[in-house]
């Protein structure tokens, strides 16, 4: 019996001892494979100079990963010494971990090794093709720079560009998407084939519908052509405005109006530009469908025993959506506000394709900014610097995010 315990004890400590080294081995492999080092034919000639590299740059982001390879692998050698003498518990946690191991490898590698990758070098100068050079919280101070020094505002002008587009987009395509679900919820003629139509603008490529609404913002585009028939019917003339090309807030379009005026020096109180606008509309068209459908199913969850309750007690239709409609819906409410702030804070491919962040930087967004900076676009390489914009991002949407459900779950827990 004895020699049966000290057998059963030998195994646990065999079996922690080799998921530690396991983890840990697997964790360094996929450090080294993502190391930041220079780049370029002399790096990447053959496996002994790539590691002679990491061994002269990488050291320091190695020892970051190792102790966390450590911890982690210590947790994992935990779990395996307590569930090892319980047969079926180790082989549920073999299986299981088997299963997983592939997603798992891909996710280490191509995933966390990445983030860690990112993590590191926004400490640094660095431009792929050079070592990178440890700056500390440097490239982070500079990102904020915009609110004392105006030549370097386009972090903070970026956060406000998408600060305007999440205030309007996000009321306007909920509510949009809101009234759509609930017509195509009655009974009407062809509801299948508003239903395709309504929907089609979410299933299209967002680069072809950008190409299109180009199109449409053209001067000589069917906007003008709209706006000009429209004002012409009450003998007003319209000016052709170039769309996507217009600097001029909204703010500082009613001032001027009245006669006043706002310096460029004052550019955050122009209010969203014009061209920033029409990628607003563009955005609300394509979006819209897509919750509509989150709302629809919503509505048709509702038990109808509901509203024929109410419809006995006087309600009104109107009534019944507001008092039924709206509070049943409140967890698919909250869940299209936070995906649609998401998206309104990491928007980027209609800015890529129709403006390029201008003009004059009013349609610049945070996304845009980190892909600029990375690969050069807007000067030399920054890889370090639009890794730290990229972490200040995600931190600002995970707190947004965080806030959103604390206030609008409220209250939730009952439907």
């Amino acid at each position: 019996m004895q020699k049966k315990v000290e057998s059963i004890q030998l195994q646990r400590n065999i079996a922690a001892i080799f998921s530690f080294v396991l983890v840990f081995v697997i964790i360094m492999i996929i450090a080294i494979v993502n190391a930041p080092t220079a780049s370029g034919p002399r790096v990447m000639a053959s496996p002994q100079t790539y590691f002679t590299e990491v061994r002269r740059t990488a050291l320091p982001f190695l020892g970051a990963v190792a102790i966390g390879a450590i911890a982690l692998g210590y947790v994992v050698a935990r779990m395996v010494y307590q569930v090892w003498p319980n047969k079926i518990r180790r082989m549920t946690m073999l299986t299981a971990y088997g299963f997983l191991a592939p997603y798992l490898l891909v996710t280490m590698i191509f995933t966390i090794g990445v983030i860690l990758f990112a993590l590191y070098i926004s400490f640094t100068d660095y431009d792929i093709f050079t070592s990178p050079a440890w700056v500390g919280l440097a490239n982070y101070i500079k990102a904020f720079e915009g609110f004392v020094d105006p030549t370097q505002k386009d972090f903070v002008q970026s956060l406000y560009n998408v600060a305007w587009y999440s205030l309007i987009v996000i009321p306007l395509q909920t509510g949009i998407a809101i009234l759509l679900a609930a017509l195509l919820n009655t009974p009407i003629n062809f509801r299948q084939f508003f239903r395709t139509i309504f929907y089609a603008p979410s299933v299209t490529s967002s680069v072809v519908i950008t190409l299109i609404f180009m199109w449409f913002y053209l001067k000589t585009g069917y906007v003008n052509f709209f706006f000009s028939k429209v004002f012409g019917l009450f003998g007003v003339p319209w000016e052709n405005v170039l769309w996507l090309g217009d600097p001029r807030g909204l703010i500082q379009l009613i001032v001027t109006a009245f006669g006043g005026n706002i310096p460029s020096t004052q550019w955050y109180l122009r209010g969203p530009s014009i061209a920033w606008m029409a990628i607003m509309a563009q955005n609300i068209f394509t979006t819209a469908p897509t919750f509509m459908i989150m709302f629809l199913a919503a509505m048709q969850d509702i038990n109808p025993t509901l509203y024929e309750a109410a419809a006995i007690d006087g309600a009104t239709k109107w009534q019944q959506f507001r008092k039924i409609t709206l509070p049943l819906m409140r967890p698919i409410i909250l869940m299209v506000v936070v995906l649609g702030t998401i998206g309104t804070l990491q928007v980027f491919d209609q800015v890529y394709l129709a403006t390029s962040g201008g003009p004059l930087g009013t349609s610049l967004t945070p996304v845009f900014l980190v892909f600029s900076e990375a690969l050069g676009r807007l000067g030399p390489i920054r890889m370090g610097y639009a890794s730290a914009l990229a972490f200040i991002l995600a931190v600002i949407i995970f707190s947004i995010t965080l806030f959103q459900r604390k206030v609008l779950e409220r209250g939730t827990e009952q439907y």
